[in-house]
């Protein structure tokens, strides 16, 4: 039940007993950077004030941290294969209370129906779900999607609550060459935070992708393109994800002067490792023992991404704003021992222990189809080279091989002793039975094959095997 702003000074000035107060806590302070050992009062859903409170329920902390909740400031939810509130479920006991979502991936199969139904199940929810409108579906025209979603239709979606912009611009020489239907996108955003993903781009590229408005990005791999596009003013979002982990390499862009331009994002995290790994917790985990200040590294994980979303009751311990706080037993270990959301306690020591809505968003269309006998993998043999992918572990980024095939005297083989495998692309949305077939180095298999139609960014069938057999 919310509380009054009336009740909400009186239980701040002492009049009246707070419902909760954590007792002898050492808070980590993101506003000031200092901890200091003190009681943090909570009235319903809100932060009271630190001090010296009584309160109707107290827990002595004995000593522990306490810093506000974890927010996440880019995540497909949607890649992690579960649905919204199985993913809270997942993340709560890690700390992670807010995430801003960008629906990008269900969009580009379900058009606006998925971005609906991402937007009614995060309601009702036990962690704040803030979404970002997916600005590119399609992401390409050099490959079929499920949907199409037009200007219109982000304006629509842009009216929503819990909106906070437009998402991960994609389409970067769609702003560079101004098509019409990128720029009446960045119209229709009207002053709210437009995210970027412009790997590469530089120099007066950049300035143009900048000047339409496009505040920040989570693509960079090198410290000296993230120090170029900082120095421009954006905001740059260090990911370590599931696929892409560029935070060892990003961490020396991050020094005192430059710490509150920065953010720690998952983008896109599986349940393996959200599971073995953990989410927000294990970044700054990493991040501190890589040797950054571990109240920064906890900055960057709360404040930063606050500020930079306008969230503007939430990323700091702070009297008046949310109960969403983190309580952990040292910055070596960082062990999650309770988590608290809106003032309730979500989670104690790796233990998600509230409640999930009985909420069940509208069912939606089938989504996989498929004619298998229009099918074919055969590439005939013409030449005596061909280009192969080569895949750089850890990063999303490929290389361009040029190699010799082999061949079985009239088709192109995988030939897996020097581990070059065919890879296909079969398009799911409409039957059409479309094929994109292509050659893979660095894969690593040695016999079967292996499909996933998690596939971005339309999410066609993708596959990788050692025989057409296989495949």
């Amino acid at each position: 039940m919310a509380i009054t702003l009336e009740d909400l000074i009186r239980i701040a000035r002492g009049e009246d007993e707070a419902d909760l107060v954590l007792k002898n806590a050492r808070v980590v302070n993101v506003f000031s950077g200092d901890i200091h050992v003190t009681n943090v009062a909570i009235a319903s859903t809100r932060i009271a004030g630190l001090g010296d409170y009584r309160g109707k329920v107290e827990i002595d902390l004995d000593g522990a941290y306490v810093c506000p909740g974890f927010i996440d400031g880019h995540v497909h939810i949607e890649s992690s294969m579960l649905r919204v509130p199985e993913f809270a479920r997942a993340v709560l006991p890690h700390g992670t209370t807010s995430v801003v979502i960008d629906p990008h991936e269900i969009a580009n199969v379900l058009g606006f129906d998925g971005i609906r139904y991402m937007l009614e199940s995060s309601k009702r929810n036990p962690f704040s779900v803030y979404v970002m409108v997916p600005s590119c579906v399609p992401a390409t025209d050099m490959e079929t999607s499920g949907a199409r979603i037009l200007p219109s239709d982000l304006a629509l979606l842009l009216k929503e609550n819990w909106v906070q912009g437009v998402g991960e611009m994609m389409n970067y020489p769609g702003v560079l060459f101004r098509e019409p239907s990128v720029m009446a996108k960045v119209r229709a955003a009207a002053g709210k935070r437009i995210d970027g993903h412009a790997p590469g781009l530089s120099g007066r590229d950049l300035m143009a992708y900048i000047a339409a408005g496009v505040g920040s990005d989570h693509e960079c791999t090198r410290v000296e393109e993230a120090k170029e596009k900082l120095r421009m003013g954006m905001y740059i979002m260090i990911r370590e994800g599931s696929t892409a982990r560029n935070l060892r390499d990003l961490l020396p862009l991050v020094t005192p002067a430059t710490a509150r331009r920065c953010m720690f994002v998952t983008d896109d995290r599986h349940p393996l490792e959200l599971l073995e790994e953990g989410h927000l917790d294990s970044i700054i985990r990493t991040a501190i023992a890589s040797g950054l200040d571990p109240i920064i590294a906890i900055q960057m994980a709360t404040l930063n991404p606050a500020e930079y979303f306008g969230l503007l009751d939430r990323g700091g311990i702070r009297p008046g704003w949310r109960a969403d706080l983190v309580v952990f037993d040292n910055f070596m270990d960082f062990r999650i021992l309770k988590v608290l959301r809106g003032g309730q306690i979500v989670a104690e020591r790796g233990r998600f222990v509230g409640s999930l809505s009985p909420h069940n968003p509208a069912i939606v269309r089938s989504s996989m189809n498929v004619h298998p006998p229009s099918i074919s993998f055969a590439v005939p043999a013409r030449g005596n080279r061909i280009r192969v992918i080569g895949l750089v572990p850890g990063q999303i980024v490929t290389q361009q091989l040029i190699m010799e095939p082999k061949t079985d005297g009239e088709f192109v083989v995988s030939d897996t002793e020097r581990d070059v495998l065919k890879i296909a692309v079969v398009e799911r949305h409409q039957a059409t039975g479309n094929v994109g077939l292509g050659f893979v180095h660095g894969f690593g298999l040695k016999r079967g094959a292996l499909a996933s139609s998690v596939a971005h960014d339309s999410h066609n069938i993708i596959l990788v095997g050692t025989s057409d057999d296989d495949m």
